[in-house]
């Protein structure tokens, strides 16, 4: 028998990272989009995205998304994957729920997909990650006005092997209907020109492939970027760099400041 009802996620953080309002954020959505650079690289089948507030990092976040823009076909499949900043847990985790909903609607999940990770012992099915979580939820407005019609496979990754994130990337991987997100930040909380250094040397290491150098304090999301690494690495896909940025650059002081990249591969 079916589900009687569907069990939605809601939004955790609208209001805080971004607005509530629909329309006030797909304009603001759509204006990030549009402000990007021309993309000159070939289809991406993944990109990596930061998730901090938009006034932070939503003009490096439109970057990344914008590069998907002209894709044909449009990806009907998106596979998320952040880091767990809330709820610590060993493995991967995937919701529960139908549908994650943002203020510009909800989205469907792809339970299928979810259900084929079953028999992996380090992939849960726990809300409990997903409920505070902003990591994928941030990134949704984005897909949401750039694709408007697809199915989401969400995934946040706790104590994860790197090898654990490739296989499951791997059975994800699909087609040209699947396009693949990454979603994290950089380094957290240092100078400006000490952040610049650190991040250039993190940005060095994604276009090298080099993930095993990558540590917790490069990037919140090393652990599903390493995983991208590897097995893009084994699809002779290449990282190319969108943008590298730090909330410096966008806003707050740069006393302290968040680090944020955008990555292409084809």
């Amino acid at each position: 028998m079916g589900r009687v009802s569907a069990k939605v996620r809601p939004p955790a953080v609208a209001g805080q990272f971004y607005t509530r309002h629909p329309e006030r954020l797909h304009d603001q959505v759509q204006k990030f989009m549009a402000a990007a650079p021309p993309y000159a690289g070939s289809r991406p089948k993944a990109v990596i995205a930061p998730h901090a507030g938009y006034v932070y990092s939503g003009a490096v976040a439109g970057i990344a998304f914008a590069a998907a823009q002209n894709a044909s076909p449009k990806p009907s499949r998106v596979v998320v994957l952040g880091p767990a900043h809330y709820v610590p847990f060993r493995g991967i985790a995937a919701p529960r729920s139908d549908a994650f909903e943002t203020p510009l609607g909800r989205v469907p999940l792809d339970t299928a997909a979810l259900s084929g990770l079953g028999d992996l012992p380090y992939v849960s099915v726990d809300d409990a990650p997903h409920a505070p979580e902003h990591a994928i939820e941030v990134e949704l407005p984005f897909l949401q006005v750039l694709l408007q019609d697809f199915v989401l496979v969400p995934l946040v990754v706790g104590d994860a092997k790197p090898e654990e994130v490739g296989e499951v990337l791997a059975r994800l991987w699909g087609e040209d209907d699947s396009l693949i997100v990454i979603s994290s930040d950089l380094s957290h909380y240092h100078a400006y020109a000490t952040a610049q250094r650190l991040d250039a040397a993190t940005a060095a290491a994604i276009e090298k492939a080099q993930w095993a150098d990558l540590g917790a304090q490069d990037a919140c999301g090393y652990l599903p970027i390493a995983g991208l690494l590897r097995e893009a690495t084994q699809r002779n896909l290449t990282a190319q760099r969108l943008a590298l940025r730090n909330s410096g650059d966008t806003a707050g002081d740069r006393a302290r400041v968040v680090g944020y990249g955008a990555w292409a591969f084809g």
